[in-house]
């Protein structure tokens, strides 16, 4: 069995354990939707476009957008709810800018559609806003080299993977997620670390992310 590279640094595993809150506002029309996504919290934010993937991590990809759905399927604004479907997350490495594409999106439907301002959801209807809370806890999964991690890759939960691979690279706001960046700086594989950032995370169950990275590794250190 070939030695492997040491890391200059270890990489601990860390696990996510999220709740839900209510944040006490809601939207009736495009125009209170705007508002409001100005000024919630980037946890509501993300809980919005992740929603789905934090909830059904073991079903198929492609996870829907709850302003999509919302402004589709309730404000009936079907030309809209595409436009919002099809911005895609993977592009945004920060909150701060999806938020603002999100924004910019309904705003340039609203000059082009002025009617849809004053369209508004049926009592009940109404989009409340949440957010997600998150609590990072760290692991005793510890590796040095390639082999540990890969190793350790195949029995830790999904909720860590979602951790290292969504949270890091889109809430924490850093350049790529965490295996890529421990790779490529603490081992020294550039080739390696980016083969796992340029995979869409978002066309693939969690599973189906962990063996693909697997894959990977282990096509490597062979």
């Amino acid at each position: 069995m070939a030695e492997l590279t040491r890391a200059a640094e270890p990489f601990r595993f860390y696990a996510r354990l999220h709740l839900t809150e209510l944040t006490g506002l809601k939207a009736a029309n495009l125009v209170q939707l705007v508002r409001l996504l100005k000024s919630v919290p980037g946890g509501s934010i993300y809980y919005h476009t992740h929603r789905f993937l934090q909830q059904h991590q073991y079903l198929s990809p492609e996870p829907p957008n709850d302003f999509a759905y919302w402004v589709r399927e309730i404000l009936g604004e079907e030309e809209l709810g595409e436009r919002l479907a099809s911005i895609d997350i993977i592009q945004y490495s920060t909150i701060r800018n999806l938020r603002e594409r999100i924004i910019e999106t309904i705003e340039e439907y609203l000059e082009q559609r002025p009617e849809a301002k004053i369209r508004f959801a049926q009592e009940g209807g109404e989009l409340h806003f949440k957010k997600a809370v998150s609590f990072i806890l760290p692991t005793q999964h510890i590796s040095h080299d390639l082999r540990e991690f890969v190793e350790i890759l195949k029995r830790i939960t999904i909720d860590s993977i979602y951790f290292h691979i969504f949270e890091a690279r889109l809430r924490l706001e850093k350049k790529t997620n965490d295996f890529s960046n421990w790779i490529q700086n603490s081992i020294g594989n550039e080739a390696l670390a980016l083969s796992i950032a340029h995979l869409d995370p978002y066309v693939y169950t969690m599973e189906d992310l962990r063996r693909t990275i697997i894959d990977l590794i282990e096509r490597e250190i062979r």
